[in-house]
């Protein structure tokens, strides 16, 4: 070190000797800086300085230089900027001249700014934008915007380096003049469904001790291409909707989604196959997946609907679900009761069990409200009968009598296993046909009357009257006298009785002869049976005799 100085002031002795004076000093100094010592290195007496008029001139707009007047020492007059003076040179010198006026002498004074690392290296941007391809090979570089650094030497930018991601790395390339420019190297494939952007920190650095740095940040957007294809979030979808669910109601939405961006990633939904049936009766959204219902259900016509559905992206990359719709029965039907065979008319001596209707019933609905129970209204001499799965007999269950009733009104009720329960009914209309089980009855069993006697022929005596509880030709009764005779003659001698009307006449009669009459008169029906009754004929006397001598 000691060599160097003594070079130094040896160097300067020699160049004041030929009139011009050299010097360094750092930048940033305070104004009133030491920069050196002329007095001495030009040999000059200091107490002559203001006898001979030395001044220090600069050309310059700015006066960086002045002669301290005590010492003779060269110093800063204002704090000195090498990057702000020297922006494009390497080597900064400021020159100003030394006018010693009394001796008519100028000695020029070169004072070379050194550099000091007060200036960090430093990014145009401190944030960069970086687009690359998701299929983008891996080896492609990427220049990097350089960073800039005003010192000089050892001072200004060395190196660079980069952090943040493994996908990335830095190479530095030489310029032909020496400068480094910075390359972004893609190391492994990008994926933007993996990763969408990337954060890198580009460093530099400079060479001073200690060192500075600068900072910018990378922001890669990985820019998709259209390498995926949608993916239904479901491979099946199964739904379950009530047969009475709404026209118009959403019943299923299916969701599809790819991973691309942009046109890339927007899907459209389409029916790729279904029955003739499910296309009537849904409708699928192209651009939302919601499947809504276009007609009513009927659980009774379709219970079950597959369908196909399809994902498609605008780059022809589809997905596929199944979608299955359940409908579910409700109460919406009431037993159907038939009547398969029937009996308008029945006779009243048929035996207990004797099949008067044959019916069929059935349910559309399923499970429980599909379940029929059949029921008699009861008050008939008639039960039902289950006589297989679905089909009842109506059968008697006594002796009928016509006499009591005559007509049957037979309700047959079904009612399902519903909440609340549905119900039908069928009434059957039976007209029950007379057999002659009963014989005429006369209102009176004894009849009595009293006539005078020489009435007139054929007189009405009295009118008998008999009823038969039959119907028809089996309740029609004729009347006729009973067996007997009278004094020898036949009873129809004396008495005669009208056949239809039950009117019986007598005369004349004669108290003298017989004073009674009695016998019996029968009433027939039409089936033979046969009623009794008695009959008295009393006969008043009149004086229709004179006595006799």
């Amino acid at each position: 070190r000691q060599r160097v100085l003594l070079w130094g002031v040896l160097l300067t002795a020699w160049e004041a000797a030929w009139g011009q004076l050299r010097y360094s000093v750092p930048e940033e100094m305070p104004k009133g800086s030491f920069v050196g010592d002329v007095v001495q290195d030009l040999g000059l007496q200091l107490p002559a300085l203001s006898d001979r008029g030395v001044r220090i001139i600069e050309r310059g707009r700015t006066q960086y230089f002045t002669l301290h007047g005590k010492t003779g020492h060269l110093v800063t007059a204002e704090r000195i900027d090498r990057e702000q003076l020297c922006r494009l040179v390497e080597k900064c010198v400021l020159r100003c001249e030394l006018i010693v006026e009394g001796e008519m002498k100028v000695y020029e004074i070169d004072v070379e700014i050194t550099d000091i690392n007060d200036n960090a290296p430093t990014f145009k941007d401190i944030e960069l934008e970086e687009k690359i391809s998701e299929i983008t090979v891996p080896g492609t570089r990427f220049t990097l915007a350089r960073a800039h650094d005003p010192d000089s030497g050892q001072n200004s930018l060395q190196s660079y380096e980069l952090s943040g991601d493994e996908h990335f790395s830095l190479t530095v390339q030489s310029g032909p003049a020496g400068d480094q420019r910075p390359e972004l190297v893609l190391v492994k494939p990008l994926d933007r469904e993996e990763a969408a952007f990337h954060e890198l920190v580009l460093r530099a650095s400079d060479g001073g001790v200690p060192a500075r740095t600068g900072t910018a940040r990378i922001h890669v957007t990985v820019v998709d291409v259209n390498d995926n294809a949608p993916v239904f979030s479901q491979a099946e979808y199964t739904v379950r909707v009530p047969e009475d669910v709404p026209v118009g109601s959403v019943l299923v939405t299916v969701t599809a989604t790819d991973p691309d961006e942009g046109l890339n990633g927007k899907v459209k939904y389409s029916m790729k196959k279904a029955t003739d049936m499910a296309v009537d009766s849904f409708h699928l959204d192209s651009e939302t997946g919601a499947i809504t219902l276009l007609h009513n259900l009927d659980f009774e016509e379709g219970n079950n609907y597959d369908l196909e559905v399809q994902a498609k992206d605008v780059g022809g990359r589809s997905d596929t679900a199944k979608v299955t719709i359940d409908v579910t029965d409700i109460n919406d039907n009431a037993p159907e009761l038939t009547v398969t065979s029937q009996l308008s008319e029945i006779s009243e001596d048929v035996p207990s069990g004797t099949v008067v209707a044959l019916m069929h019933v059935q349910d559309r609905d399923s499970g429980a409200n599909g379940e029929v129970r059949c029921s008699l209204d009861g008050g008939v001499p008639f039960r039902l009968e289950n006589s297989q799965r679905s089909y009842y007999r109506v059968v008697t269950a006594e002796l009928l009598d016509r006499e009591q009733v005559s007509e049957y009104n037979l309700t047959v009720r079904a009612a399902d296993g519903g909440s609340p329960s549905l119900q039908s009914s069928a009434v059957l209309a039976l007209r029950v046909l007379d057999v002659n089980d009963n014989a005429p009855v006369f209102s009176q069993e004894r009849y009595s009357a009293r006539v005078r006697e020489n009435n007139a022929a054929g007189e009405l005596v009295l009118t008998v009257r008999a009823t038969d509880a039959d119907w028809g030709q089996n309740a029609r009764v004729r009347y006729r006298l009973g067996e007997g005779r009278v004094r020898g003659a036949p009873l129809s001698s004396y008495v005669s009785v009208q056949a239809e009307t039950g009117a019986l006449t007598m005369g004349p009669l004669d108290f003298e002869e017989k004073s009674r009459y009695s016998f019996g008169l029968q009433a027939r029906d039409g089936g033979g049976l046969i009623g009794h009754c008695e009959v008295q004929i009393d006969i008043t006397d009149e004086n229709d005799n004179a006595p006799e001598i």
